[in-house]
């Protein structure tokens, strides 16, 4: 039984290489940006990337490279058109030229365009359902939040109207007790005054002459 190499490259792995090449040849891009894409999806460097390509995954696309290098020209006479030129075709930017040719049969881009179609539909979609799911949490914490600052509004309110109600009532215990203040100032004077009056009368009185007699 032979043993597989832990670092052997997979079918997938070069369907990937193959895709993500293909796609940097159409869009006139460079291998080395391809190679690099493909490194980060599949774990590998830049490098053995190209090496892979170059010995082995590009002799078996030598046509479809071909029909990338021509579709390639033709993307770059169609940028130059007018922009509406083009069609819409699952929602990607093909001009008529482009989604003709995903329409030739027998072709071998063919399958491989519609499995990265297919794979960039599914990624979509659950992108889709993910920022759906996210939105749906995000609206209810705006609802909680809104919640959350009605409450404290009410409570503001509230507390709002107490102070004003403790406001006035400190202004009239305040004023209520200026008044006792006063009406103990002016008790305290009268007091005074009695108790010296008191003290004139018991000190003095008159003699048999008529004259007032101090009494020590």
């Amino acid at each position: 039984m032979t043993a597989v190499r832990q670092d052997a490259w997979s079918s997938e792995d070069d369907l990937i290489l193959a895709e993500v090449t293909l796609r940097h040849i159409r869009e006139g891009s460079t291998q080395l940006a391809a190679f690099e894409e493909v490194g980060e999806k599949i774990g590998r460097t830049a490098a053995a990337c190209g090496f892979r390509w170059n010995s082995c995954v590009r002799k078996k696309y030598e046509e479809a490279i071909s029909l990338a290098k021509t579709q390639r020209q033709k993307r770059s006479y169609y940028k130059k058109q007018p922009a509406n030129s083009g069609i819409q075709v699952a929602g990607l930017g093909l001009s008529e030229a482009e989604a003709g040719y995903y329409k030739m049969e027998g072709a071998s881009e063919e399958t491989l365009s519609i499995d990265a179609v297919i794979r960039f539909l599914k990624q979509w979609k659950g992108s889709l359902q993910e920022n759906g799911r996210q939105l749906k949490m995000l609206e209810k914490e705006l609802r909680e939040k809104e919640e959350e600052l009605n409450n404290l509004r009410r409570i503001n309110e509230r507390l709002s109207r107490e102070v004003s109600e403790v406001q006035t009532d400190y202004r009239v215990v305040n004023d209520d007790y200026k008044a006792l203040i006063q009406i103990m100032d002016r008790a305290r004077r009268l007091a005074f005054l009695n108790e010296e009056d008191e003290e004139l009368k018991s000190r003095f009185k008159m003699d048999a002459n008529g004259n007032l007699e101090r009494i020590e």
